[in-house]
């Protein structure tokens, strides 16, 4: 029950800063339009091929990557920590500092989930993609765990750089561009060799994308196995974040280098 408290402020206090940066109405003006901007840009480039299925490729591909887009934002986020000063004080608390970090950032699952979806069903709708309301609700349910495995992603890579923070933010856009280029959004996975699409394979995005391509179609039981998939990546990534934020604190503990200005 103590670890559910715990669990449960550090993603409010997470949510509450999000507040400061954005309130509902800025995020429906700003942050949405420019999403909505986005991947009708891309729609539109098949839609000037003459191709539908190209459209509907794009359009999709380019949706469930805001999920994933959101969802590597962590990486910047467990610098802040360090920057902060609040690192060493998480080391000396007694829950594990990569539940506390995890928690904190939970809300980019929220809100890479708001982001995707509403984009995929605005964008859907403008395109003349059929999308119903009961297939809708699985597509959501669908970005929802690309979303978490993407955060799981970005979790792990921020705590491989706080040690590195001059080059978090080359690292966040490099990521970006290497899910967007390998996973699938813009480009059939068929198109790669065989070695390039088993590195896609434990990529986040790859297989949730496969997941919402199927189920967008209708075919939601075939969906399935993609989905599961794409979860047991997000977990693997989840553990070795745990692993190796353990390692890193206990590096820090022994070599006193856990402070901000380290």
């Amino acid at each position: 029950m103590n670890l559910l408290l715990i669990i449960r402020r550090a993603f409010w206090l997470g949510a509450r800063d999000y507040t400061a940066i954005f309130t509902w109405k800025t995020w429906l003006t700003n942050w949405f339009v420019r999403v909505v901007a986005q991947v009708s840009f891309f729609a539109l480039i098949g839609r000037m091929l003459g191709d539908p299925g190209q459209t509907q490729f794009l359009l999709v591909g380019n949706a469930v990557l805001l999920a994933a887009m959101v969802g590597m934002y962590a990486v910047n986020m467990v610098s802040w920590e360090r920057n902060a000063g609040t690192l060493p004080l998480l080391a000396a608390g007694p829950t594990h500092p990569a539940v506390v970090l995890t928690a904190r950032g939970s809300y980019l699952i929220l809100d890479g989930t708001l982001s995707a979806s509403g984009a995929l069903l605005v964008t859907a709708h403008l395109f003349g993609m059929p999308l119903p309301w009961p297939r809708a609700a699985i597509v959501i349910a669908l970005i929802a765990v690309v979303a978490a495995s993407a955060y799981c992603f970005g979790i792990l890579a921020g705590s491989l750089l706080l040690g590195f923070r001059s080059i978090q933010t080359i690292v966040t856009n490099v990521g970006l561009v290497t899910l967007m280029t390998l996973c699938g959004v813009n480009v059939p996975l068929d198109f790669y060799p065989e070695p390039m699409r088993w590195v896609a394979s434990v990529l986040p995005l790859t297989n949730g994308l496969v997941a919402v391509r199927l189920a967008v179609t209708g075919q939601w039981q075939a969906a399935l196995f993609p989905a599961a998939w794409e979860a047991l990546v997000g977990i693997g990534w989840l553990t070795l974040c745990l692993l190796m934020v353990t390692a890193l604190v206990r590096r820090g503990r022994r070599h006193g280098t856990l402070d901000y200005a380290s």
